[in-house]
């Protein structure tokens, strides 16, 4: 029997539910898909697996996003900025040789617990969305204040300044829809969003001059050399130095093949799959490694869904993610308060933007960042604060109608 509210509602959000519970099922199962294809991750004790893995996170993330759903989102909302300036220590401290640890493009992202290892920027979003709500709950007449709105920007500028110095471009970016979704609803005037939105655009408009036409020895924007692969192959620029030789071109192109492998395999994969894909576990282009086995259990992942269940399987993710997504505008439309709706509002826009960043770049609409498909994705700390945003939207729901 369903639990009813006073108004004779449903207490709990069930199409939220089960939207999340299909995600998570899909993402153990193509997990395993992408994993067992390698030979030594076939061979490691079962426990030792992945998807096993992903079972874990899954697990102690329900346990958090039900623990959070005991307190009432008033009481969390006093604790915002403790949170807030807590995982502000957290990427300070990522920062430092000795406490941050390393992957991949040598980038300092990962705190080492011994048990796993953290990612403090994936913790930062939600302590964000949290301690910006909570500041932005105040009457209307105080968000007209020059001062107030450049405080909110400075909430939204400091933590995306230390992930940037990471670097995660990817994460940082996050944080810019989410931020300027949460100034909206919460009625900050459009003349500072759009003096915001413009002073950004200027920004990345220079950026992307200087790293796709500024010539060789000119002074450039400080960006790591990957990054300025990832945003050269993406616009399919060579950057040749002047008075390059023909056998120089011929190597800066053939490098700039070897950096679009990725991107165009998992292009390939996605259009491989046809109508209804090559089945579970028959995905050649997993299979055979020509999807780097290295990201196709995370970064790419959508590309295995879609070789293997085809077009009718990415509508599926997709209508699962649309049930979430969905679920969390209609309780940001429901909450009587503006801290309710402002936490929706966040989370909402956090996992739409992880969700369009991540298939996007899977089908080559943006550049390759590194960005987690929620719920989908392996990862610790990318499934724990997915399942706590959930928890928040829950949460919300349960005591929309409590204020």
């Amino acid at each position: 029997m369903v639990a009813l509210g006073k108004d004779n509602q449903p207490r709990i959000d069930w199409l939220l539910c089960v939207g999340l519970g299909g995600l998570m099922l899909v993402g153990l199962a193509f997990i395993y898909s992408a994993t067992m294809a390698n030979d030594p991750t076939n061979a490691a004790a079962w426990y030792r697996q992945r998807a096993f893995m992903q079972l874990v996170w899954y697990g102690l993330g329900i346990f958090a996003a039900g623990a959070i759903c005991l307190i009432d989102y008033h009481i969390l909302a006093r604790w915002s900025l403790v949170a807030y300036w807590v995982t502000i220590l957290s990427l300070v401290a990522v920062l430092i040789p000795g406490i941050g640890t390393t992957h991949g493009w040598g980038a300092r992202r990962w705190i080492d617990l011994g048990v796993f290892q953290a990612q403090p920027s994936e913790f930062a979003k939600l302590s964000f969305i949290f301690a910006q709500a909570h500041f932005l709950s105040r009457p209307p007449d105080e968000l007209k204040l020059t001062g107030v709105f450049w405080k909110a920007l400075g909430l939204l500028i400091l933590p995306f300044a230390l992930i940037m110095k990471e670097p995660d471009l990817g994460s940082a970016l996050i944080l810019m829809p989410v931020g300027l979704a949460m100034l909206f609803a919460a009625g900050v005037p459009t003349k500072y969003l759009f003096r915001l939105l413009g002073g950004a655009g200027l920004v990345i408009v220079i950026i992307l001059v200087d790293v796709l036409f500024a010539p060789q020895g000119w002074w450039q924007i400080k960006l790591e050399d990957y990054q300025k692969r990832r945003l050269q192959v993406y616009f399919g620029a060579d950057s040749f130095p002047k008075d390059a030789t023909p056998a120089q071109k011929t190597e800066i192109r053939r490098a700039m093949r070897n950096n679009s492998y990725n991107v165009e395999q998992a292009l390939i994969s996605v259009g491989s799959g046809g109508l209804v894909g090559k089945g579970w576990r028959q995905g050649t282009q997993n299979a055979l490694g020509y999807l780097p086995r290295a990201v196709a259990h995370n970064d790419f992942i959508f590309s295995v869904i879609a070789e293997e269940k085809g077009f009718m399987g990415s509508v599926c993710v997709l209508t699962l993610y649309s049930m979430v997504l969905f679920s969390g505008i209609r309780i940001a439309g429901q909450t009587r308060d503006r801290l309710g709706k402002l936490l929706a509002v966040g989370v909402v826009t956090m996992l739409f933007s992880h969700v369009f960043i991540n298939i996007g770049m899977n089908i080559r609409l943006m550049p390759v960042t590194g960005v987690p498909l929620p719920l989908l994705s392996y990862g610790g700390s990318s499934v724990l604060c997915s399942l706590i945003a959930a928890g928040i939207l829950q949460n919300v729901y349960i005591y929309r109608r409590s204020y």
